[in-house]
């Protein structure tokens, strides 16, 4: 068998949303052994409960399953159907999937609502990875999922790659799978109409069926977007919002992502020649991952090894494009930024397996996100004109590549509207909270404190070693829970903080230096 790294479409950005129920008087019977009561505009989900009404909704009990695994999470689902085109309802109907996660004891008159993001990602489907991040938000809060359009259970764009993308980088393979791609889902769904605009509509049905609350949003990396733009749109809808890894409406997605992987390895690299033993052992883990680089554009390698999730045999092909789009997966995480080095020094000796191996287990979460093309109506719609080259990309880790590629794709992807102020920055006296990881490849903390500028009621915390997506590490989900309790970023007492830093590089196979 063979595995190989995909270079059109997996954005690897992660998005959460969350929202509260405030000034209204919640109703419903449940079904089964209990009865739903309500009281001073909170609406309590009895233990045994299999059935309820939140405003127009009617939830039942249902079982999540869990990407490569048996285990399910219990919530309660609901049916929810939106036109496809908002602006011509009389036209196709889609259904979104809806689920409900009950507070984990007496709920409050907050309700928190999970977006995913990628885009592509499903909400429903991403809860297991997130759900500790919101342990203590849920205590006395309903979560509610629900999957963007376009993306898991809400007529999902999916389309299937074969595996000649393992013969490196090509704009005419590329084209050519797009092509194919359009005419797949074409057959169910129209995908211009699968924008973040769009899907903002979609958000706003369901808080009027859910009887109008005001909404919490908490947005993870693209999610940032849906949740400057909601707040936008809606801001009556909205009582704080939380910005994990954000993303400025100012920016075009996928205009700095060459930049900002090389600032964050530079950094990574910086800090292991800073260490004796690890410059003792890996010189300059920039120089020598460039060089590695070169190698691979001169002669791409066939690598053979066994996949860490099932022990098969398998291969891939490694060529200097894969071999970025495998350091990006590695920067992610500060614990994975720690073995690159070691793994470049041993692929630079012919021994590649340890480098591909890792990303196996990295990716595996984020396959169904690769044969998403919602990003496509996302990307087309919103950013692909506004994506110029950049100074440097050519001779950066990632290069050109990238955009060169969402470039051939939008110009046979339909495109659906933008709003004239679709990217003008956020301006707002809501309550709000960014949290930035210092060494993030793809939202860096640049990009937060431009975003902080035009909220006055808005604070910055940035996680010190840390990458992407930070709300579940650390002090965070604690932080996270005081600020939505309290709506008072600047009061917040986030001294805590001050515990986060780097993972140390790796020497060898046993960790860091002691």
């Amino acid at each position: 068998m063979k595995k190989s790294i995909r270079v059109a479409l997996t954005l690897l950005v992660a998005l959460v949303a969350a929202g509260v129920v405030a000034h209204r008087h919640w109703h419903g019977k449940a079904a089964g052994s209990a009865q739903a009561s309500s009281f001073h505009g909170r609406f309590i989900v009895p233990p045994g409960a299999t059935a309820f009404a939140f405003g127009r909704l009617h939830f039942t009990a249902c079982e999540l399953p869990q990407t490569h695994s048996a285990a399910t999470t219990t919530a309660f689902c609901a049916p929810f159907e939106v036109p496809e085109n908002w602006d011509a309802p009389e036209g196709r109907k889609i259904g979104l999937r809806l689920a409900l996660i009950a507070s984990a004891e007496a709920a409050d008159d907050d309700f928190l609502a999970l977006l995913a993001g990628g885009p592509g990602q499903s909400a429903i489907d991403s809860w297991p990875q997130v759900a500790a991040a919101f342990a203590q938000l849920r205590k006395h809060r309903h979560v509610l999922l629900l999957d963007q359009r376009g993306t898991g259970g809400s007529n999902a764009l999916t389309c299937k790659h074969d595996e000649a993308e393992d013969q490196g980088f090509d704009l005419g393979r590329i084209r050519a799978q797009t092509q194919a791609c359009l005419a797949a889902v074409s057959a169910h769904a129209d995908p211009r109409d699968y924008t973040t605009s769009m899907a903002l509509r979609d958000l706003e049905a369901v808080r009027q069926a859910l009887g109008a609350p005001q909404f919490d949003l908490v947005g993870v990396s693209y999610g940032t977007r849906v949740a400057q733009q909601y707040l936008h749109r809606y801001p009556d809808a909205v009582r704080s919002v939380v910005l994990d890894s954000a993303v400025p409406n100012e920016h075009a997605i996928g205009s700095e992502f060459a930049r900002n992987l090389d600032d964050a390895l530079k950094a990574h690299a910086a800090a292991c020649t800073a260490t004796p033993a690890c410059k003792q052992a890996f010189g300059d883990p920039w120089a020598k991952l460039r060089e590695l680089r070169d190698e691979l554009r001169a002669k791409p390698a066939e690598v053979a090894y066994r996949d860490p999730r099932d022990n098969t045999r398998t291969s891939m092909r490694l060529d200097a494009y894969s071999l970025a789009t495998l350091a990006r997966l590695y920067a992610y995480l500060p614990e994975t930024s720690a073995l690159l080095p070691l793994a470049v020094a041993q692929a630079l000796k012919g021994d590649y397996a340890p480098l591909v191996a890792q990303v196996q287990m990295l990716g595996g979460e984020l396959e169904g996100l690769s044969d998403n093309a919602m990003q496509l109506s996302v990307i087309c719609s919103e950013d692909a004109d506004l994506i110029t080259p950049q100074a440097g990309d050519a001779d950066s880790l990632l290069g050109a590549e990238l955009a060169e590629a969402f470039k051939a794709q939008c110009t046979i992807w339909p495109h659906g509207a933008r709003p004239d102020d679709f990217h003008a920055p956020v301006a707002s006296d809501k309550p709000v909270l960014i949290l930035s990881g210092e060494l993030d490849p793809v939202t860096p903390p640049r990009y937060g404190e431009q975003i902080v500028k035009t909220l006055p009621n808005g604070r910055l915390l940035v996680a010190k070693g840390q990458g992407h997506s930070v709300m579940g590490r650390g002090c965070f989900p604690k932080l996270v829970a005081r600020f939505v309790d309290a709506l008072d970023p600047h009061g917040l007492d986030a001294g805590c903080i001050a515990d986060f830093g780097p993972t140390p590089a790796f020497i060898d196979y046993n960790g860091a230096a002691p």
